[in-house]
């Protein structure tokens, strides 16, 4: 697989973007509870997300995340095809991280709330 331009210059930026995008992140914590099948994947980050999340876009997040070595896919040679989903250790640390800004954030909302309301209110008066 050929590096575009923008990875070779700054890859630990493209990691980021990925870790954190709205599927990423998702994506990540649901995994951290258990192994999902892609369908169980998908019903269970649909359930929490405000709304569901396309078969393409999930499949383009867990390949992503699969080539950064942070998903696991476990494609079991059985009939129907069992394909599974985990973490790596790799991918475990970065989705203990990303827990951990979310609920920072949660946790925070009324604050940010309170200095966005400033903010919008300082511009509306100058």
């Amino acid at each position: 697989m050929s590096v575009s331009s923008s990875e070779a210059l700054c890859p630990y930026r493209l990691v980021l973007e990925h870790v954190t995008s709205r599927w990423g992140v998702l994506v990540l914590t649901a995994l951290l509870d258990r192994p999902y099948r892609f369908s169980e994947l998908r019903r269970a980050i649909s359930a929490y997300a405000s709304r569901s999340v396309s078969e393409k876009m999930l499949t383009q997040t867990l390949q992503t995340l699969e080539r950064d070595g942070l998903v696991h896919r476990d494609a079991k040679p059985v009939i129907p095809p069992r394909v599974d989903y985990s973490l790596t250790d790799l991918g475990r640390e970065a989705a203990e991280q990303v827990k951990a800004l979310a609920a920072w954030t949660h946790q925070r909302m009324d604050e940010v709330e309170q200095a966005r309301q400033a903010y919008d209110e300082a511009r509306a008066a100058s």
